[in-house]
């Protein structure tokens, strides 16, 4: 038997998020409101849906996304209809640079596994219905890893990380089989918490563990869930350093994760944030092996709407390109546009222009 891989990433890639609408920002007021009804939300959603695949289709990319216009935040819509986990209302949001986020999180309630009536499978298979086979529709999913951030592990439900971690593995890897059941063949796990893992000043994760302990927890986790993973599933993952209204949770290099990361991660392409002198310099690339995953080097920045100019990304890939061959790299936005519902500063038509500046690039370097 044959197994035809899908080429993901692309040379021309992009996070997944995209600027929510005007219409889809009053039609979420008009539900909340009860002026309008479920079924009828959805109906603008799609719309708007299939209005972005088609332009996303229009300026070239080969990957699209639903620019998760079905969520409000990028994990935790996903992560609250896991089993054993709630979403609630905590007394604070996240802390940003210079910015508070709205308040909303999930905490641990039970023994965690995977919902099978979870709708972003759903959600998924009318999405794929839209696109149609005109291009590679992606699934953006948060990491497993975002389970392991301070405050959401009940002690009292799981008084051990390592059963923790084998019920947040198992229910991962349900979901991995249940999307690909639905038709996925492009999945990507976004990240924040193993990016954190490099910070100087290391947040309050688990207390009993040290940095490298934890990172080669993170490590496992994530190489377990993909043990099972079929041959012609392509699944990336996303480091992400936050992304609210344009501002970041926090700065730092890849230096300390990159040892144990980049060289053992079993994922077939790591999209990285090199937008900014927030992100290092490229030497911790030299880790991941040669000929192995592919490396998105995010150069476009999402947060702002001043458009890069081609020469500069083209020298930002060209030193990438001394630590990692460059047939192995590939190009796209550093984060999503709206990894939540409020979205950056920018308008939708600068959105476009970068994406489309990045089939561009791509194009020029690699065809």
């Amino acid at each position: 038997m044959t197994v035809t891989l899908t080429k993901a990433p692309f040379k021309a890639d992009h996070v997944g998020s995209l600027l929510r609408p005007d219409t889809l920002h009053k039609a979420r007021n008009d539900f909340k409101e009860s002026t309008i009804t479920a079924s009828q939300l959805r109906e603008i959603e799609t719309a708007e849906i299939k209005r972005i695949v088609d332009k996303q289709i229009e300026i070239g990319l080969e990957v699209v996304t639903d620019g998760e216009f079905r969520r409000s935040w990028w994990h935790l819509d996903f992560l609250k209809h896991l089993d054993g986990i709630e979403g609630f209302v905590p007394e604070s949001g996240y802390h940003f640079q210079g910015e508070e986020t709205e308040r909303y999180n999930i905490r641990n309630t039970g023994k965690i596994a995977f919902n099978p009536d979870h709708p972003f499978i759903q959600d998924f298979i009318e999405f794929n219905n839209i696109v149609d086979g005109r291009a590679t529709a992606k699934q953006t999913i948060p990491s497993p890893n975002q389970l392991f951030h301070a405050g959401i592990r009940n002690p009292e439900v799981y008084p051990d990380v390592e059963t923790y971690a084998d019920d947040i593995i198992k229910a991962y890897q349900d979901a991995v089989a249940a999307f690909y059941k639905a038709g996925v063949r492009y999945l990507q796990f976004d990240d924040v918490y193993i990016a954190g893992l490099n910070v100087d000043d290391l947040f309050a994760y688990e207390p009993d563990y040290s940095r490298e302990q934890l990172i080669e927890l993170a490590l496992r986790v994530v190489n377990s869930v993909l043990e099972a993973k079929p041959a012609d599933l392509a699944i990336t993952t996303h480091l992400c350093r936050g992304n609210y209204k344009s501002t970041w949770a926090f700065e730092g290099s890849y230096a300390q994760i990159a040892p144990t990361l980049f060289a053992k991660e079993e994922v077939n392409g790591f999209f990285l944030e090199y937008d900014d002198d927030r992100s290092g310099n490229f030497q911790p690339l030299a880790h991941i092996p040669n000929g192995g995953a592919q490396v998105v080097i995010g150069a476009v920045t999402s947060k702002f709407g001043n458009l890069e100019e081609k020469e500069a990304i083209k020298a930002r890939i060209t030193d990438a390109a001394k630590y990692v061959p460059l047939e192995q790299i590939c190009l796209s936005p550093q984060c999503g546009f709206a990894s939540t519902h409020h979205g950056n500063k920018l308008t939708e038509e600068q959105q476009w222009e970068k994406l489309k500046l990045i089939v561009e690039v791509a194009k020029e370097i690699w065809n």
